[in-house]
Order: structure tokens, then C-alpha cells, then sequence
């Protein structure tokens, strides 16, 4: 198949009379793959993609001329703030849930166009006052994430907190609370508290990559729910759930473990441990201490946003938005948000 060229007389001459356009080439992605003999610029219609085309001869690669679409596209990773643990106040903490994770590959961006961002905050830790830790923030670049369930402390009635990531249960035969991550985002519920047994444990929080593990009798309080590993800043695990608490008191001390490294954890002779900044993850639920004590849940972990973009642009972005720009890789820019809210925009360079 050939293509008919023409001349700069013949361009300016077509179709004079107003009555009908000039008709392109139409062809398939196939037929027009058996071309040859191409140069700069030569145009289709094709008909599988339902788009004008043009051909560069420097890579020689067939463009889609896009008309409308100002912009670039991006990569971004967003997590909410996690959900804070529950106090040991009266028994044992259940451990909080993770925000919700969501990442992006491709998505198209119009520049000199402002988007708001916001950076969720981690929920506060439950004391033996408050007994609940407190809900994580939600994050928003784009789509909204929502912020992680908080966990319960064994004294309150009631159900595990929803969020991103459900909080654990805590209270006897208690389930956990449920996850309100919408597609694409993800997350889990919590895990069950169990029958007690006089042993007090409670659940872990849910995470990004799995459900809390449920309370455990004897055993201990449940671990948290997996996180999940993005490497668009640097192989690192976001949204891990927090672990349950368990009747240190009684000599018990397998306690709950924060999901794949960054939940928070509980401790056996002390304050739960916070989920780790800017994942996302859980706090880790309180356990009543051997000597008695009855220390506080584990705060939830902040959120984050992270954007890898082409280096042939930059971002503007707005004061109040803490951000730290990362090294290149490859052809492409990347930018961590930590804290705050703000707008951005998308500029060349």
C-alpha cells in the first residue's frame, strides 16, 4: 500500500469549493504496518485507534496527533493517614487500620491547570481516657483515599472503627471494623477479636495487602494486615496494619505485630509503637504492661502522595505543602508530599 504525497501547489488547492473535506488515507494499525518507504509527516486515518496519525521517520514510530490534550502523563502513589490504636485501658488496644493505597500508572494531567492536594494525617493513639485511638486523614490528589479505621480500646462498646483499612476487634467475640477503600484503591478489614478466654487479646488492623489477623486466645494479640511494596520513591512498604495488645499482666507477652514492617506494633512493657510516617500505616493497640501499667495505643502513620513525571516539566506548587524532591530516574522527575494542603500545577520547564 502506498501513499499518495502532495505537493505544497496541490495543498493549498484542495477541496476550494467549501462543499467537502479531504479525505486522509483511512487503514488499519495492520495495513498500515505494511508501509514502506515512509518520510517526516506523511498522515493517516487509523481506523483501529480512531485517531490521526504521522509518521517520524527518527524513530520510526507512527504518532497519534491528539488536539485537545495540553498535558503530560504521570505516575502517582497516594496513601491516607493511618488509623490510630486503641488504649490498654481496661484490657488490651486493638491495632489501627491502614489508609487507603492507590497507585496510578499513565494518568493524564493538563498543565497550567491547579489540583488540589492534601496530605492525611496519621490518627492520634487512644489513652486510657479516650480509650479509641482516632481516625486517619483522608489524603486527595485526583481521587480521594480515605484515612485508616481506628482501633478500639478494650473498655469502649462498640465497633472497630471503618476506614481505608478497618480497625481490629476488641471486645469479646468482636469483629473487626470493615474497610471503605473504593476501586482502585485497596484495603482490608480488620481481624475478630476472640472469646477472651481471660487472656484478653485483641485483633490486628487491617492493611493494604491483607485482613488483621484475628485475636489469638493464649497465642497473643493478632498481627496487623500486610502492607503493600511501591517503588515509585524507592522500594518501600506503604499501608501496613497495626498489631494487637494482649494481658501482658498475666505473663503473657506474644503481642501484635505491625503488618510487613511499618505498622505499628504493641508492646508488652510499654507505649504501642506509631505507624511509620508518611505510609499510612496503623498504630499498634496497648497491652497491659507485666507490672501492671496501662500505656497508650500507637498513633497512626501520616499519609503521602508521590508523582513521577517527565523531566522535561516541573511542578508549582503552593506554600503549606511540604515536599521534598527526589533524584531522577531515567527520563523522569519525581516529587514526595508529606504534610500539609495546597494546590499544584503542572509547567514546562
Amino acid at each position: 500500500m502506498a501513499i499518495t504525497k502532495i505537493t505544497t501547489p496541490e495543498l493549498f488547492n484542495l477541496q476550494s469549493n467549501n462543499t467537502e473535506g479531504t479525505q486522509l488515507p483511512v487503514m488499519t494499525t495492520t495495513e498500515r504496518n505494511t508501509i514502506t518507504g515512509m518520510s517526516n509527516g506523511e498522515l493517516i486515518f487509523n481506523s483501529t485507534t480512531d485517531s490521526v496519525e504521522y509518521y517520524d521517520a527518527g524513530p520510526a514510530f507512527w504518532y497519534k496527533i491528539d488536539y485537545f490534550f495540553n498535558g503530560i502523563y504521570i505516575d502517582y502513589l497516594a496513601v491516607a493517614g493511618g488509623g490510630g490504636g486503641g488504649s490498654s485501658a481496661g484490657a488490651s488496644g486493638s491495632g489501627g487500620g491502614a489508609g487507603e493505597f492507590l497507585f496510578q500508572s499513565g494518568t493524564a494531567v493538563q498543565l497550567d491547570t491547579t489540583y488540589a492536594l492534601t496530605i492525611g494525617a496519621g490518627g492520634s493513639g487512644g489513652t486510657f481516657s479516650s480509650r479509641s485511638g482516632g481516625q486517619g486523614s483522608n489524603s486527595n490528589f485526583l481521587i480521594l483515599t480515605r484515612g485508616g479505621g481506628l482501633g478500639q480500646g478494650s473498655s469502649v462498646v462498640g465497633v472497630p472503627g471503618a476506614g481505608g483499612s478497618g480497625g481490629g476487634g476488641d471486645t469479646p467475640n468482636m469483629p473487626g471494623g470493615a474497610s471503605t477503600a473504593v476501586s482502585p484503591g485497596i484495603g482490608f478489614a480488620g481481624g475478630d477479636a476472640g472469646a477472651h478466654g481471660g487472656v484478653y487479646p485483641s485483633a490486628g488492623g487491617g492493611g493494604a495487602g491483607s485482613v488483621g489477623e484475628n485475636a489469638a486466645g493464649t497465642s497473643g494479640g493478632g498481627d496487623g494486615g500486610t502492607g503493600i511494596n511501591n517503588s515509585i520513591a524507592g522500594s518501600q512498604f506503604y499501608a501496613g496494619g497495626g498489631g494487637g495488645g494482649l494481658w501482658a499482666y498475666s505473663g503473657y507477652t506474644n503481642v501484635g505485630i505491625g503488618g510487613s514492617g511499618v505498622g505499628g506494633s504493641s508492646s508488652a512493657y510499654g507505649n504501642a509503637s506509631a505507624g511509620t510516617s508518611s505510609t499510612g500505616s496503623g498504630g499498634g493497640g496497648g497491652s497491659v504492661t507485666t507490672s501492671g501499667a496501662q500505656p497508650d495505643g500507637g498513633a497512626g502513620g501520616s499519609g503521602i502522595v508521590v508523582i513521577k513525571y517527565p523531566d522535561t516539566h516541573r511542578i508549582s506548587i503552593q506554600a503549606g505543602i511540604g515536599y521534598t524532591n527526589l533524584s531522577n530516574v531515567g527520563n523522569f522527575k519525581r516529587t514526595k508530599f508529606t504534610s500539609g494542603t495546597g494546590n499544584i500545577e503542572f509547567k514546562i520547564n
